[in-house]
């Protein structure tokens, strides 16, 4: 199977099926035994489309007599493939990413709309050089170039105003670095780094986040030695701040704690020492940190299925650090999951109560003198300081934590995922 049949593959269950990009993806990868340089390109090729699909329909339409929602599906796919290919992939030959856009067609039974595939992306190639100009209206114009949907490009617009608003949105376009944070229990940040880099990464101190490495050059970081040793943790710096201020000894309750990370990271924290009570509602997610906790060799998690919205009156003042990273709209971490940006806005005005619901059973968990700490991946005010102010004004035996690095971080800011965290003490 090609790269192009198996990204076609991905963007037919993204479509059909509602399934996120990398779960498609892996499911893909997992299922075919491709190359590892078609790997790649099926990766390179699902992520580009998705990042850019709005600006390809743009230049695609140009060339196209029938608009593309009116195309047969998997016909617009298709295209999106073949134009990805001819204006982002300088090591595709056009001619190849025209006839290989055609046979796509021919294998997805569109055979008769072989001929307008070829002409559209012929013509696409032709004038790559001299694309049309894109629409006057700034919004429209900031929206289609980097491929947001126009309300969550005025959204975004009223947050941040236009200019660092186009600068956040143009950061989700952007490779995002990769950060592992150092296991305590296996190893070092030195003995870490010199392992990376005689495995061929380019392995690096964070600049600002302790037991933190950045890594570029990297592959499939899963098949390294140390990896498989459970040396490092695979997650994004502003994350790993989530756990600051847990102590060896203390008693952690992790309220939403799938996949896992910010439950690892707090065990790190704790050198293992005192106990982490990680919770969600389903239990195939609650293996995945058992088997998680196990690769890292830490002993100190337990598991629990609970719904954080639910009170458990023996765990009543019982923990020294509860951790709320509550379900969100994931805004922030566009750069790694591209499809969410194409999420329905209003789809998600019910999240501030779910969450604002999580944060306060969440409270009666909290020790006297204990630390509550609320987080989420997004960067929508009414889900983060919206939450919390709210939080405080009912809540006054709760007080604000000082922060050195504050509590919203921004990809075109801090070179992070989006993403706030809120530390109050009781």
């Amino acid at each position: 199977m090609s790269a192009r049949t198996s990204a076609l593959r991905v963007l037919n269950a993204c479509r059909v099926s509602g399934a996120w990009a990398d779960a498609a993806l892996a499911a893909e990868l997992g299922r075919e035994n491709l190359s590892a340089p078609d790997a790649a390109l099926t990766s390179r090729i699902v992520y580009g489309v998705l990042q850019t699909r709005m600006l390809l329909d743009y230049y695609v339409s140009a060339y196209c007599t029938q608009r593309l929602d009116h195309l047969q599906q998997p016909l617009p796919d298709i295209l999106r493939i073949g134009a990805y290919q001819i204006l982002y992939l300088d090591k595709v030959p056009d001619h190849a990413a025209v006839s290989e856009s055609v046979e796509l067609a021919k294998a997805s039974r569109r055979g008769a709309a072989a001929g307008l595939v070829n002409a559209v992306l012929r013509k696409l190639s032709q004038n790559k050089n001299h694309l049309i100009a894109l629409p006057d209206d700034p919004v429209e114009q900031l929206s289609i170039a980097t491929s947001h949907p126009r309300a969550l490009t005025e959204r975004m617009i009223a947050v941040l105003g236009m200019e660092e608003a186009g600068a956040f949105l143009r950061a989700n376009n952007a490779v995002a670095p990769v950060t592992a944070q150092v296991n305590p229990l296996k190893t070092t940040t030195e003995k870490l780094l010199t392992e990376l880099k005689n495995a061929g990464i380019d392995a690096k101190p964070h600049p600002w986040v302790p037991d933190c490495v950045e890594l570029s050059g990297v592959g499939d970081l899963t098949t390294l030695p140390a990896f498989y040793r459970g040396a490092f943790l695979v997650q994004d710096a502003a994350a790993r701040l989530a756990s600051m201020g847990v102590e060896p000894g203390m008693a952690v309750l992790d309220v939403c704690a799938a996949p896992g990370g910010k439950s690892f990271s707090a065990a790190f924290a704790m050198r293992n020492q005192g106990s982490v009570v990680a919770c969600d509602l389903h239990e195939n997610k609650l293996k995945r940190i058992r088997d998680g906790a196990a690769r890292l060799g830490i002993t100190c998690i337990e598991t629990h299925a609970a719904d954080g919205r639910v009170f458990r009156p023996d765990w009543a003042e019982a923990f020294d650090a509860v951790l709320c990273d509550v379900p969100c709209s994931g805004l922030g971490i566009i750069r790694k999951k591209p499809d969410v940006r194409y999420k329905d806005l209003s789809a998600l005005a019910d999240l501030p109560e779910i969450q604002r619901a999580i944060l306060e059973n969440a409270a009666r968990y909290v020790k006297h003198g204990g630390l509550l700490v609320y987080s989420t991946c997004t960067v929508l005010p009414e889900e983060n300081e919206g939450v919390t102010s709210a939080f405080l004004r009912d809540h006054s035996e709760f007080t604000p934590v000082p922060d050195d690095h504050g509590a919203a971080f921004w990809p075109q800011r801090d070179q992070t995922d989006g993403f706030y965290i809120f530390r109050m003490r009781r």
